[in-house]
């Protein structure tokens, strides 16, 4: 393999940069729009070409097909490594994994997700072959969705899809409701493509090219100014933030529990004796205390909760399915939901699980990170996505990491969800960036399905989100309180709703047919 220019891999470093930028806690979502360039030109710009043809002023060519996918791997591994940083901490804080095991597991979370970014790379130096760039720039944001699906279906963690960073712009966001997500990663790939060519084009038609891009993206960006339309929500939620620390088994003591069930009580209880205003609904956030549907006294204080504010309440807690002959006991985490009559009518299962937090893969590879298993609990995955229904209204019901997954949350829009209910506990990150750009993830599935959104959560952000996924009401992290949190129902589904992810499918196969047109027109690669 040739050696890789010198200037590549500072635009490499470059795009790195702003690409961890553009997610919270930094939050320059601004820079979204240049993002992702310098690392198109590192990749059309790798190489000095032969030596004997080397003239006055060499020209640079684009990577060959290694040299892409090594570029973009190293940009990959970086940038998980700058945004995913906390999974360091949360694997030696809570997980119970020695300091060395912990690095290990982010350093190989990195490698293996990295992987996408190498595959981008290595799709933009294919049809780029020779010194041919047009063909690049044209299919490269279709490549990008078509790599951000595969991350999404396959390996399961589309954690900051591109498209997050402008969940803020309203304008541009509603773009959602057509294509998820995906479409506004595209959007924004489009103007990224815009400033990489206006450095690989003659000088003469450069600038030109460059005021285009600039222009293009003031002009989409300025949609973070324009208010939305006011709307007029008709119910109220109690959303209980509980700020249970996360402690050891042994520090649940009898006392310490029926002191927490009790303040967490009097939460529930009392915005409606200081303020007067009758909660529709109730929610208590996944946490990390032993609370479990079967207990006595966990059931007992659910149910008084309900039967005192008669409203419908959804409570976090661990569903367990005992043992029968032949069928192990069975944990999972779940949200169980209490009638105002304080019965409890139907539970949610949380279906996609978080490896190595609620299940441990690969168990004989991975033994080392069992004490992280041992601290969450080994749960079983659930089975439906079926909405819950509290007396005619249907609750959307969703549990913390399954917030990232587009096309999981639109399957409860388009079974019937008027409301989605999203309990988590985000806790497990501290003050790192992850709670914030989890809100960010969640906040674009309010927008994808068109649908309010009540977010309870053990330490915060416990928000109320519209649908144009604008943050209504939220109390500060890290307190217990309890939101009043207004929202509507809403049974109008969405064009994404319905059909899923076809944008990003059809990008896809628009990425393989180009790779396909390549080689049957030009089987080998010029060097």
């Amino acid at each position: 393999m040739r050696s890789i220019h010198r200037n590549a891999w500072l635009l490499v470093l470059l795009s790195v940069a702003l690409q961890i930028l553009i997610f919270p806690l930094p939050n320059l979502f601004m820079l979204s729009w240049v993002a992702v360039a310098p690392l198109l030109v590192a990749l059309l710009r790798a190489r000095l070409p032969n030596t004997l043809q080397l003239p006055d002023a060499p020209k640079l060519l684009p990577a060959t097909p290694l040299q892409g996918f090594f570029l973009g791997y190293v940009c990959g591994i970086l940038w998980y490594a700058g945004s995913c940083y906390w999974i360091y901490s949360v694997m030696r804080h809570y997980g119970g994994v020695e300091t060395f095991a912990a690095l290990g597991i982010l350093i190989l979370f990195c490698l293996y997700l990295a992987l996408y970014h190498g595959a981008f790379g290595l799709i933009v130096s294919l049809l780029a072959h020779g010194d041919s760039r047009r063909r690049v720039l044209v299919f490269a944001p279709v490549a990008w969705v078509a790599v951000e699906l595969a991350r999404t279906r396959i390996t399961g963690f589309p954690w900051d899809l591109l498209g997050i960073a402008q969940v803020d712009n309203l304008p541009l966001s509603r773009i959602a409701t057509a294509t998820g997500v995906y479409g506004l990663s595209f959007e924004i790939m489009l103007v990224n493509t815009a400033f990489a060519a206006a450095f690989l084009v003659r000088h003469g038609a450069r600038k030109q090219l460059m005021l285009a891009a600039v222009f293009a993206s003031i002009v989409l960006q300025s949609g973070l100014w324009v208010p939305g339309p006011a709307l007029s929500p008709d119910r109220t939620a109690f959303l209980v933030q509980a700020n249970i620390p996360i402690l050891e088994g042994s520090d649940w003591t009898k006392d310490y529990f029926d002191n927490t069930l009790r303040e967490l009580t009097l939460a529930s209880l009392e915005p409606k004796l200081l303020s007067g205003r009758h909660p529709d609904l109730i929610a208590w956030p996944e946490s990390p205390a032993p609370f479990i549907s079967g207990d006595p006294s966990f059931r007992q204080a659910i149910s008084d909760i309900a039967r005192q504010s008669q409203a419908w309440v959804v409570a976090g807690a661990i569903g367990v399915t005992n043992a029968t002959a032949g069928r192990p006991t069975r944990n999972y985490n779940s949200a169980a939901l209490v009638s105002p009559s304080g019965d409890w009518i139907a539970r949610y299962d949380k279906v996609h699980l978080v490896p190595f937090g609620e299940y441990l893969p690969f168990q004989r590879i991975f033994a080392f990170a069992g004490g992280l298993t041992r601290e969450v609990g080994d749960f079983t995955a659930g089975a439906s996505r079926a909405p819950l229904d509290a007396g005619g209204t249907k609750l959307g019901i969703f549990i913390c990491y399954e917030s990232i997954f587009p096309d999981e949350i639109r399957q409860l829009a388009a079974n019937g969800a008027e409301v989605f209910v999203n309990v988590s506990n985000d806790g497990w990150y501290g003050d790192s960036g992850a709670y914030a750009q989890h809100l960010k993830q969640a906040r674009m599935r309010a927008v994808e399905n068109d649908r309010w959104l009540l977010r309870s959560t053990n330490t915060g952000v416990t928000a109320s989100i519209d649908p144009y996924g604008r943050i209504v009401a939220s109390v500060p992290r890290k307190v217990r309180t309890t939101l009043v949190a207004p929202y509507a129902l809403n049974n109008v589904t969405t064009f994404y709703t319905r059909h899923g992810d076809w944008f990003a499918y059809l990008c896809a196969i628009i990425s393989l047919a180009a790779l396909i047109a390549r080689f049957l027109i030009h089987p080998r690669t010029r060097e």
